[in-house]
């Protein structure tokens, strides 16, 4: 089971507004609908669609289509559709898949357009860059303006408009190259992006936004990435809105933003191996072969086919386990080839549209032998090679034949069109069967020629009857009983559970019942995977397919049959439903058999041997086995109905070409006695011929028969001889030869017809100047052959004619009836006519007429024909009804002669029957080959004869070359008579027919109530539709239903004595088709228009005794494969036993001429009052261009109608007079029944003439319905009373909300304190944007709602229809058939309450809906619009912007200037206001257009907007003027309504009926609507800004905001333009304010000025640079720079700046001392520059470009006869910069680079804590790295020490400093850089040269050295001092010395004696 949940929609206004909706969902053919959400742009549904899978499980290549209807227009147009992929549902069947924002397509052509927005470039993988954007959308080139740097910044965006189908639209591409426009072009390209316009279709809101896309190489995929660039991407189609790029805030996930290309190589590869062994039965006029590319697009495709690689392998997700799949593998098996049919090849073919659209052709056009592998191996490139011998040899084994047998009975062939030729049907298999081929004998494949019968009604059937068709076609096939058995049998099994699961889904609870229907599941289950399945053993020689799909299939069954069995039936019942739905999914994956080379079963009608119709039958359908009924098709032996298939034609009207009920076998002739038992006549055959003869001179001979022989087939063409038969082997003759008329072939023109019109022209002759005599001929048909005399004309049998002859004069004729003419020889009648006699005619004639009718009441038509036919009839052929009779041999031969025939013939027959009665073989088989006329040994003869003239003449070259172009002639003759032999023997073939002597009579009731939503015809809105109803060889029609599209018969046809032949069983089980067309009659009472057709099946009831009556249902009908409306009606079909049973169901009641429907099927109907506000007409269009002046309203439903009265004067006063009607109508109980309400509008001109200028439908009543006793549901009223106190003048004074200037002593901080809070605050805040807001918040101020969409499209408020909906009214359809909306003709606006009414006349009525309205007359109103901003507009200019500037229109006033626009721009700030006055609803439609300016006029549209002030008017919602969040006396909130919040809350309980609310004086308490609200609850903190009013007025706003009115708000309104219709063309952000006259001056307005930007002056000083990259070489080989720097300011490059050059750095530094000075305009509030340029030095206007505040700073090198080299660059944005670092050690690549952890996956996510802005610090110092790209790795190619100041324009005025040192050199003095003189003249310093040269180059290496030395030394010194150290310290020589020395101390401290 397949469930899908239909959640919701959405519509945009601009394709429909307020739209009738539902969805229809179709998966395999099968259509679920939702039910009809009424009036809604967001319909919510909520709707489960379930689907039960039938024979075949779900997928990965399942799908649904899903398709979204509007049910208001005259046709169901679609908005679109979206095939939903159900990939995901196969993965995970129990899951729930969420899909949302499907977005929905159209296979129409469709307006489409597509936006690139360029927006900047990050880390580009190129030094010194120029880099340029190009854009490709398809094949459409667009580029940038060049930038410089790696980080460039575009801001531009590029728009292409297509018309084009989208489903080859989407495959198109988005290509984005990254060029260097410096390089040269074979190395220019930077990196390239690919992106398909369908994955941005189907992305959210059809579009990527802010996304980074990662450029690649295309040349080289693994060198990397090669940069990023940063898009915006857009696909518009028709009602599509585009995203708002200025709300979009990227996301905190890095991969969410980056898009990563798809081009990468792939990771595993495998080889698909197709091997060719041959062809057979291939188109014999054309060679065939391998072609290369250029030769098979020019060359003829004989046939196609399709492998499907999902069902020749598997994945082994069908099995539990970890059991492994196989890969793709086919044969050595026939591919059965289809096209168009062999005779139309090299023609124009009929079919060719056919083949291009469906997966095959039509025709067989052979078969190829092919086999398919799969291996892992991986090869370099596809190739061509020969099949090695030994495969050949193996293949061969499979090429062995048997025998098939092929038999078919037609049993009726009906809703035939009006065909006068002779009509067979062909049935072949591959070549057999086939009568156009000469390759196959000939076979009993043609029923015998028919001329099709008028049914009496509309269309035409084949009078077979009780004898019918039937043909036997033997063929050779492979052995492919084993596949067609196993598929048979998974289908079988597959049907059989699904049957027992669908017994278990009506189960509704749980309940004893559960257990048994699941033990008869699990069962017959079990039971069926236990069967044993085929056995290859004794069969053809499997394939390797075979083995896998039976191990595939035998564990499967396995598995399943244990599960089954193990399955406890006290489970829950949904876990049972979900266990059986899981193993038939299961069962059907493996159920497709590709291996079946047997073609598929073709039936053809052939016309005059032209073929007309097809059919396909599947050839394991109808396949019979002796395994058992589970083993043979589901079709075998079964009578199935098939719908033909004509070649395709131009009228639009799709005919039927046949409708067949055939009975057909397939199987081998083995098993061919098995047909016996599936026939249900008996069979006979005969051998066939005519004798043919002329009457000459009054006699009957064979003289002179032309080119017809004297024995010869139906056609005359072939010569039959009696002698010349020979009954076919096997078979023999049973009797001579007979003569039996053809009743079927003899039935004339007349057949059925009721009433026929005879003619009879007059003729007479005169010589000039003599008198009118007889002619020649006297009386002559309108072609002037000879008939009877009018007295002679006597009436047919079952005739009597109404009135005698009389003369017709109602043409152009005199007053006798005589037309006149000359007539010129050899002709012998005029070719002219004229009514005004003239001395020079010589013949004149007149037409008599007589009708004549059948007299139905002596013998009905059925008896009639039953009685010529003699059906069920024994008796024999009289002598005088052998001969059939025509004027000419090819004209309709008839049984009585007139004395105008000159041909006779009648027809012979002999009788065959089969030799012996114990056949292995159905003798029907044995009838192969021809009855015996002999050409191939004439033809043997001849050749033999030509062969030995060859010889004889071999003499010289020149008779050889003559021979051999006679040798090609010959070859040409027999070819020719090769094919005409076997022509001619496929002509003389037995006839078969099946009989049946029992007839079987039943009795139709078609209970026809009624058809909706039918398609009118282009030329008038309504339709006076008729319907045709056919069943088998009968038909019928219903009443004519006048001037509607919803026509309700209510009415009952019965077909009476309906012939059905075969056993009734076999019709219950399969009924023939109720076929039922709907035309559109005209005048004269034709149906030519061709509205729809609907199939239907009845039901069949066989016991009259259970029969139950059949329930309305509801039938699609189609047109044009097309729904075309829907059919409320029921079928039965009834068995007539001839036995009065029948008679106990008597039919319907008989009510005005027809029998009506039974009150069991008709719906119960109740009367109900449908009250009706007619409010009034708008925007009514020209009608045959004349104005719309006097027009009245004509409402219909349920058979009644009223008329409102007409309008005097349109255009002063649209409105009605009286407003409110009421209609008493009887409606059925069920909605699903209900009738629609017509809506007509009719002009009222003069002469009495009143035509239909507009009409509409109101579908699903429901929506009205409401309950008039309910209290609080009365009408609503609009909150403004709505007055015509005629027009008051007022004058406008601006007022502005600023506080007073402050004295001259007052701050100057507080003073810019206050002009930062202003309108635009309120704006940026409200966008979320605080930091272009100031301190508008923390000063309490409002903020305003902004709506993303217009305010109509807000779901609260419905669209501003509450007191009055808009309908709207269409004229019949546009005649261009790519547009399927119809033509709008004007508007209605009313509204409709419908509720029931008593049944008893004493009861009260209940109260009307509709009291009190508001005056309908003109009210003046003051309208101001503000303009905010646009943006995505068009672009309408070759540099990819435009100019654009407003223009207002209110009927007849206009505002806006040319003058007023903005240059160059796609998203111009506007900050403007219009007031205008106007008079409603007279000027109800405001339009606003944006305009681009051209020098020369006139402008291009770019867009408008449409905005209805009548609705926003008389709306409750209060949306002429939003609500304030606060009650203001001033400030940015300011109250600007007429009426203060205390009287609009008294109007507004007025309005709703409900009790005034209780305010207190000091508005702190008020009571409303029951409940208590203090000021406190809504004022949490009071405002520091000081501007609020008092608090009553406050608390009444309060009150306001709780009944959800409009708020204070800005809507973003979508504009379109006529040129590009539905399709987007940019947005504008604006409101409007409506105040009536009558209510007094409005407050007010706003101040919306754009702000301007501020001048600011940057000044970066560049010190120093150190570690800079030495590019050149001096004269010793030491590197070294000559450096200087430069600067400028993104959007400025040519005001770049340079510092001087520091010539010869040794060292890579560098000394300065520069000052770069840039001027620039900023906002601070929306931090980025304002730059004013002119882009060309052509242009006219400068452009304001908007770009962030970055300086580019870059290094050079100096070279004085070559460009200069390019050695590091540094990009800051001064809003958020790095930190410089303090030291230049410090300064790393990390400073301008993310770490690794981050860098990788997306480069541009910068660490907050790390950088400052100038903006704020305003003066900064330190080091900067300076980075070049190396290997796609940056590197530090120098560092620069900076200072950054910024100064406002009167801080630069106060500090002046000039550029470089130059004056005014100061704030800081910069003096000349001390630069060491190295850098100058090194032989004039040394020492200097030598510390640079050595000691900055190898320090290292001299410390080194130096530590080295004195660690020698110091070794040295101590091996050198060791030896003396170590003899001093073993002798100690000091010691003694010490000793003494101690002692003579000692002895002087001794004191003495």
């Amino acid at each position: 089971m397949l469930k899908i949940v239909i959640v919701s929609a959405y519509i945009p206004p601009e394709i429909a507004v307020q739209p009738d909706t539902c969805v229809v969902a179709t998966f395999r053919d099968l259509e679920r609908r939702t039910r009809v959400i009424q009036k809604d742009q967001h319909p919510l549904w909520n709707e489960t669609l379930v689907w039960y899978l039938d024979s075949q499980p779900l997928d990965s290549t399942s799908s649904v289509i899903v398709q979204l209807l509007e049910w208001s227009t005259k046709d169901e147009s679609s908005f679109g559709s979206t095939n939903l992929k159900l990939a995901a549902v196969v993965e995970r069947p129990r899951a729930i898949i969420t899909l949302k924002d499907q977005h929905l397509h159209n296979s129409s052509l469709q307006q489409t357009g597509v936006r690139v927005g360029i927006m900047e470039c990050r880390q580009l993988q190129e030094n010194n860059v120029k880099p340029v954007v190009k854009v490709y959308i398809s094949h459409h080139f667009f580029r940038t303006r060049i930038k410089s740097g790696n980080s460039p910044y575009y801001n531009e965006m590029f728009v292409q408009n297509f018309q084009e189908i989208p489903s080859q639209f989407f495959e198109e591409s988005i290509t984005i190259q990254v060029v260097n426009s410096r390089a040269l072009r074979a190395d220019s390209v930077i990196g390239v992006f690919k992106i398909e316009i369908g994955t941005v279709y189907e992305s959210p809101g059809h579009a990527l936004i802010a996304k980074w896309l990662s450029l690649y190489d295309p040349s080289n995929l693994n060198a990397g990435l090669k940069g990023y660039v940063k898009v915006n991407l857009c696909v518009l189609g028709a009602g599509d809105r585009a995203p708002d790029t200025d709300t979009v805030v990227e996301s905190s996930h890095l991969e969410v933003n980056l898009l990563k290309s798809s081009e990468t190589p792939a990771a595993r590869m495998a080889t698909l191996h197709l091997y060719i062994y041959g062809a057979e039965d291939m188109p014999q006029m054309i060679p065939y072969g391998l072609f290369s590319r250029e030769e098979y697009e020019t060359s003829t495709i004989l046939g196609t086919n399709f492998l499907n690689l999902s069902q020749i392998s598997s994945t082994g997700k069908e099995l539990k386990g970890d059991l492994e799949g196989f890969l793709p593998c086919f044969g050595p098996c026939f591919l059965t080839l289809y096209g168009s049919p062999e005779e139309f090849i090299n023609s124009v073919d009929p079919f060719e549209k056919e083949d291009a659209e469906i997966e095959v052709g039509v025709a067989y056009r052979g078969r190829v032998l092919v086999e398919v592998s799969t291996s892992r191996e991986e090869i370099s490139a596809p190739y061509v090679d020969s099949i090695p011998e030994e495969m050949i040899t193996k293949m061969e084994r499979h090429l062995s034949r048997h025998r098939y047998g092929l038999c078919a009975v037609f049993y009726s062939a009906t809703m035939l069109a009006n065909i006068k030729e002779l009509i067979q049907f062909e049935v072949s298999i591959g070549n057999y069967g086939n009568k156009f081929d000469i390759t196959c004998k000939p076979s009993s494949s043609t029923t015998q020629y028919c001329h099709a019968v008028y049914d009496g009604n509309q269309y035409y059937y084949l009078p077979w009857y009780d004898t019918k068709p039937m043909v036997a076609i033997n063929s050779l096939w492979e052995d492919v009983s084993y596949r067609i058995a196993c598929m048979n049998t998974m289908e079988f099994m597959h049907s059989r559970l699904k049957k027992n699961l669908d017994a278990l889904r009506t189960i509704n609870t749980a309940n004893e019942s559960v257990v048994d229907v699941w033990k008869k599941l699990q069962r017959e289950l079990v039971e069926d995977c236990k069967k044993p399945f085929p056995a290859l053993d004794g069969q053809a020689p499997a394939t390797v397919l075979d083995h896998q799909l039976r191990k595939l299939r035998l564990r499967l069954l396995q598995q399943i049959g244990k599960a089954a069995d193990k399955t406890n039936a006290k489970m829950p019942l949904s876990k049972l439903i979900a266990k059986a739905e899981k193993w038939l999914q299961k069962i059907a994956s493996v159920t497709p058999e590709m291996q079946i080379s047997i073609p598929d079963v073709m039936i053809w009608m052939l016309c005059d041997d032209k073929r007309m119709a097809h059919a396909r039958v599947k050839a394991h359908t109808i396949m019979f086995s002796k395994a058992g009924p589970h083993a043979k098709g589901r079709l075998c032996g079964k009578t199935q109905t098939i719908f033909l298939k004509g070649m395709q034609s131009k009228a639009k009207y799709t005919v039927i070409p046949a409708l067949l009920r055939v009975r057909m076998w397939l199987g081998k002739l083995a098993d061919s006695m098995e047909l016996m038992k599936y026939c249900e006549g008996t069979i006979l055959v005969y051998a066939e011929m005519y004798e043919n003869q002329r009457k000459m001179h009054g006699m009957w001979g064979t003289r002179n028969l032309m080119q017809h022989p004297m024995f010869s087939d139906v056609t005359g063409k072939v010569s039959l001889p009696k002698d010349k038969f020979h009954p076919p082997k096997g078979w023999q003759w049973d009797e001579n030869w007979t003569v039996e008329p053809q009743r079927r072939l003899l039935l004339d023109t007349e057949t059925n017809h009721t009433e026929v019109l005879e003619e009879v022209f007059e003729n007479q002759t005169r010589q000039p100047g003599h008198d009118w005599m007889s002619a020649p001929i006297p009386y002559s048909n309108v072609s002037g052959n000879p008939v009877l005399a009018m007295e002679e004309t006597v009436c047919p049998p079952g005739w009597y004619f109404v009135e005698d002859w009389n003369v017709e004069v109602n043409r152009a004729v005199d007053d006798a009836g005589w037309e006149y003419g000359v007539g010129i020889p050899p002709a012998v009648i005029p070719q002219s006519w004229h009514a005004a006699e003239k001395t020079y005619h010589t013949h004149r004639r007149r037409r008599w007429l007589r009708k004549r009718c059948r007299n139905l009441n002596a013998i009905n038509q059925q008896a009639h024909m039953a009685k010529f036919l003699q059906l069920h009839s024994d008796r024999k052929t009289e002598e005088g009804e052998v001969w059939e009779y025509a004027p000419l041999y090819g004209w309709k031969f008839h049984l009585q002669q007139n004395f105008k025939d000159v041909f006779r013939r009648r027809c012979w027959r002999r009788k065959l029957t089969p030799v012996a009665t114990d056949h292995v073989v159905a003798p029907i088989f044995l009838l192969e080959g021809s009855l015996g006329v002999e050409f191939e040994k004439e033809q043997m003869e001849k050749e033999a004869k030509k062969e030995d003239d060859k010889k004889k003449d071999k003499k010289d070259e020149e008779k050889e070359k003559a021979k051999e172009e006679e040798g090609k002639e010959e070859n040409k003759e027999r070819k020719d008579l090769a094919r005409m032999s076997s022509y001619l023997l496929k002509m003389n073939t037995p006839l078969v027919f099946c009989l049946f002597k029992d007839p079987v009579y039943y009795q139709l009731r078609c209970y026809i109530f009624q058809a909706r939503d039918l398609a009118g015809s282009p030329t008038k809105s309504s339709a006076d539709p008729l319907a045709h109803v056919s069943f088998v060889h009968m038909s019928q029609c219903t009443r004519t239903h006048y001037s509607t599209l919803h026509p309700c018969w209510d009415e009952t046809l019965i077909f009476e004595n309906i012939l059905i032949y075969g056993h009734p069983e076999a019709t219950e089980r399969d009924p023939p088709i109720v076929a039922l067309e709907i035309f559109d009659c005209d005048a004269t009472g034709h149906s030519n228009f061709f509205m729809g057709r609907s199939l239907c099946s009845p039901t069949v009831c066989l016991d009259l005794n259970l029969r139950k009556l059949p329930p309305l249902s509801k039938h699609v009908i189609m047109r044009e494969q097309k729904e075309s409306g829907h059919l409320l009606a029921a079928f039965e079909l009834l068995l007539d036993k001839r036995d009065g049973s029948l008679g106990k169901h008597p039919p319907p009641a008989w009510k005005d001429g027809t029998y009506t429907i039974p009150k069991g099927i008709r719906p119960i109907l109740r009367l109900m009052a449908i009250e009706i506000l007619a409010w009034g007409l708008r925007s009514m269009k020209n009608y045959n261009l004349l104005a719309i002046s006097s027009p009245s309203l004509i409402i219909e439903c349920g058979g009644k109608s009223i008329q409102t009265p007409p309008i005097k004067n349109l255009q002063e006063n649209p409105n009605f007079s009286i407003n409110i009607f009421l209609m008493k109508v009887y409606l059925p109980i069920d909605s699903d029944y209900s009738p629609s309400i017509e809506l007509k509008v009719i002009d009222h001109r003069e002469f009495g003439y009143k035509p239909v200028v507009g009409q509409s439908t109101v579908r699903n009543l429901s929506q009205y319905v409401c309950d008039p006793w309910e209290a609080g549901k009365s009408h609503n009223l609009p909150l403004r009373g709505v007055c015509n106190f005629g027009l008051k003048k007022f004058v406008y004074k601006p007022c502005s909300w600023r506080k007073a200037k402050k004295k001259e002593g007052a701050k100057e901080g507080e003073e810019e304190e206050e002009e930062e809070v202003d309108w635009w605050s309120k704006y940026y805040v409200t966008m979320g944007d605080l930091s272009k807001s100031g301190n508008y918040l923390q000063k309490g101020f409002d903020s305003v709602k902004i709506y993303s969409c217009e305010l109509e499209a807000v779901p609260e408020f419905n669209s501003f229809q509450d007191f009055c909906q808009t309908f709207r009214l269409y004229r019949g359809h546009v005649k261009d058939e790519s547009i399927e909306d119809p033509m709008l003709g004007g508007e209605f606006k009313g509204l409709f309450r419908i509720y029931p009414l008593p049944e008893d006349p004493n009861d009260p009525p209940p109260p009307r809906q509709f009291q009190e309205l508001p005056e309908s007359g003109n009210q003046y109103c003051v309208v101001r619009i503000y303009i905010i901003r646009a943006f995505n507009l068009q672009p309408k200019d070759r540099n990819g912007l435009c100019d654009p500037y407003i223009r207002i229109k209110i009927g007849k006033k206009k505002m806006g200037e040319r003058e007023d626009y903005i240059p160059n721009t796609l998203e111009p700030t506007f900050g403007r206001m219009y007031e205008l006055t106007c008079s409603i609803p007279v000027e109800k439609d405001l339009k606003i257009s944006f305009y681009d300016f051209d020098v020369f006029p006139p402008d291009d549209l770019i867009g408008d907007t449409i905005i209805d002030l009548e609705n926003r008017l008389l709306s409750r919602y209060g949306a002429n003027c939003g609500l304030s969040q606060t009650y203001c006396t001033s400030g940015p909130s300011q109250w600007r309504d007429q009426l203060p919040p205390t009287e609009l809350l008294k109007n507004y309980v007025q309005s709703k009926n409900m009790p005034q609310p209780e305010i207190r004086e000091d508005g702190n308490q008020a009571i409303f609507m029951g409940k208590t609200y203090q000021l406190s609850d809504f004022e949490t903190k009071a405002p520091s800004h000081g501007y609020l009013g008092t608090p009553k007025e406050r608390m009444a706003l309060h009150l306001l905001h709780t009944c959800g009115l409009v708020p204070e708000h800005i809507e973003t309104r979508t504009l379109y333009s006529t040129i590009h219709p539905g399709i987007e063309q940019g947005k504008v952000q604006m409101w409007i304010d409506i105040f009536p006259e009558s209510l007094g001056e409005p407050g007010p307005p706003f101040d919306i000025t754009p702000r301007k930007p501020k001048k600011f002056e940057l000044r970066c000083i560049i010190w120093n640079t150190k570690d800079v990259d030495l590019e050149d070489v001096n004269i010793f080989g030491d590197r070294m720079s000559d450096i200087y720097v430069k600067g400028w300011m993104d959007g400025m490059e040519e005001e770049k700046q340079r510092t001087d050059v520091h010539y010869r750095s040794l060292a890579g530094e560098g000394n300065f001392n520069w000052r770069f000075v840039f001027n620039m305009e900023y906002m601070p509030m929306e931090q980025i520059c304002v730059l004013t340029k002119k882009q060309h030095f052509w242009s006219l206007d400068e452009t304001m470009q908007k770009v962030p505040p970055k300086l580019t700073i870059q290094i050079w090198d100096n070279d004085k006869f070559s460009a200069d080299d390019f050695i590091g660059t540094l990009e800051l944005n001064l809003t958020g910069m790095p930190r410089p670092a303090k030291r230049p050690k410090d300064c790393t690549v990390k400073m301008l680079l993310e770490d690794k952890s981050t860098a990788s996956s997306f480069p541009f996510h910068r660490h907050q804590n790390k950088h400052i802005s100038l903006f704020v610090q305003k003066n900064t110092r330190g080091w900067w790295p300076c980075i070049v790209w190396e290997n796609n790795k940056p590197r530090v190619s120098g560092k620069i020490e900076m200072t950054l100041e910024l100064l406002t324009e009167k801080e630069a005025e106060e500090r002046p400093a000039g550029k470089g040192r130059d004056e005014p050199n100061m704030n800081p003095v910069l003096k000349p850089p001390e630069r060491p003189e190295t850098a100058f003249l090194w032989y004039m310093a040394p020492l200097k040269s030598l510390y640079s040269m050595i000691w900055q180059r190898n320090k290292w290496k001299v410390l080194i050295i130096f530590c080295i030395v004195f660690l020698v030394l110091m070794v040295a010194t101590f091996l050198y001092s060791a030896p003396g150290y170590l003899a001093m310290k073993l002798i100690n020589p000091m010691k003694g010395i010490r000793t003494s020395t101690k002692k003579g101390a000692n002895l002087k401290e001794e004191p003495p004696l």
